[in-house]
């Protein structure tokens, strides 16, 4: 064990650039060859190394450090990690404004200069003044819930739900950073009055949703059309873009589709990451139709599917034009996808919404690639899993915090 005298004599030998010191229980004075010396304590979380930083020495005396450590040690007995209790003890008194400035900072260059304007102009407009000076620990959920409610009755209910995703980003990155504890915007689910769709029907309920997969699934028309509104489903693709897809467009080791610019709305490539789903759906069109240079063929099998197929057999399966519509898979996807708190920029990006200069485009090809990737694979598990009759699995899986880990 250490003594005083010893943490205040102790020198890291010539050569090295620190030495450690032991005292007990993990517990050590780490002495660098500067002379600067530091309380460290190494303990293990859920079956991995961490160190807890306890002070510099001699500012924390050795007896302070014990205490230090011996605090630390009750928290691991309580199944509490002791590096994120000190940084929420930390942050008790820093305020949402501080966070948000924080994490903006971090996230919005990655955004378009439009998109950069839209948050920065709701956030301090609407956001900032209510809540900003507010510690981030107290702020919970009736008080977003109350800031939402003064936009929606102002008509602006698009704004509502974009606000509500931003404020969710930013306690998520709080989360991540030990600042906060949980994301109080997670509760305000189904709180808000729901999008409406400006032109093209589509299904936002989960429920309903599920019905409309089981009615594609159980489809006894055209194995082409089934094929290709599960494809649609799956990849919220404009209807167009799917109906002339060519196999020369599609890299199925990489897992990856690439619309060429001609066939796009916004007349620049689209990369569509394919789900393990997806990949089915294709491997059964290849060999269904192997002489066919489109992916999914017509009845009259050299021309592709017409423009109104799809709708038409939706029609067929009970959903008309004020229900839903081949394109509103586009909506039902961002509005779900956006509610389970995935970041705008991936949505939109994977919308092909977001415009772009061409000074940025190159860069912008692969720009949020592996989150779209996840964010599709999470997409195709939670339509087959509300297919299945899941749907808390279903939802509790899409969540984007439970993919946080793999970017």
């Amino acid at each position: 064990m250490l003594s005083d005298l010893k943490a205040r004599k102790a020198k890291c030998p010539d050569g090295k650039k620190q030495v450690k010191l032991y005292d007990g229980h993990g517990l050590y004075l780490l002495v660098t060859a500067q002379g600067r010396k530091y309380w460290r304590m190494d303990y293990r979380f859920e079956g991995k190394r961490k160190t807890l930083a306890l002070g510099v020495y001699p500012e924390v005396s050795l007896e302070e450090a014990r205490e230090l450590a011996l605090q630390a040690r009750k928290a691991l007995r309580q199944g509490m990690d002791p590096v994120l209790l000190k940084r929420m003890l930390q942050a008790e008194g820093v305020t949402f404004r501080q966070v948000y400035e924080e994490w903006s900072a971090r996230h919005l260059p990655t955004l378009a200069e439009k998109t950069r304007q839209k948050i920065a102009s709701f956030m301090h407009r609407y956001v900032l003044p209510a809540i900003g000076n507010a510690p981030i620990q107290r702020v919970d959920a009736p008080m977003v819930l109350a800031l939402l409610r003064r936009i929606e009755a102002q008509g602006k209910v698009h704004t509502a739900h974009r606000v509500r995703q931003v404020i969710g980003q930013v306690f998520r990155y709080a989360v991540a950073t030990g600042r906060a504890s949980t994301d109080p915007t997670y509760a305000l689910r189904g709180a808000l009055a729901p999008e409406r769709p400006s032109s093209r029907a589509a299904i936002l309920d989960p429920a309903r949703l599920a019905e409309l997969m089981r009615a594609i699934h159980d489809y006894g028309g055209f194995p082409g059309v089934r094929n290709a509104l599960l494809a649609l489903a799956h990849t919220f693709v404009r209807p167009g873009e799917l109906r002339l897809a060519q196999w020369c467009e599609i890299d199925l080791d990489s897992a990856l589709w690439r619309i060429p610019a001609h066939r796009t709305k916004m007349r620049r490539e689209h990369l569509v990451p394919l789900s393990r789903q997806v990949l089915a759906i294709l491997q059964e069109q290849r060999e269904r139709y192997p002489w066919s240079e489109l992916v999914f063929p017509g009845a009259r099998m050299r021309r592709p599917l017409s423009d109104n197929t799809f709708n038409m057999a939706l029609r067929a399966m009970g959903y008309d034009g004020r229900t839903h519509v081949a394109h509103g898979f586009r909506a039902t996807a961002r509005s779900l996808l956006a509610e389970h708190g995935w970041p705008p920029e991936a949505i939109e990006r994977q919308l092909a919404h977001v415009e772009q200069s061409k000074s940025v485009r190159a860069y912008a090809r692969a720009e949020h690639l592996e989150t779209r990737r996840a964010m599709m694979q999470a997409w195709s598990d939670y339509l087959d899993r509300l297919r299945e009759g899941r749907p808390k699995e279903a939802s509790a899986k899409l969540r984007y915090v439970q993919h946080l880990g793999g970017f």
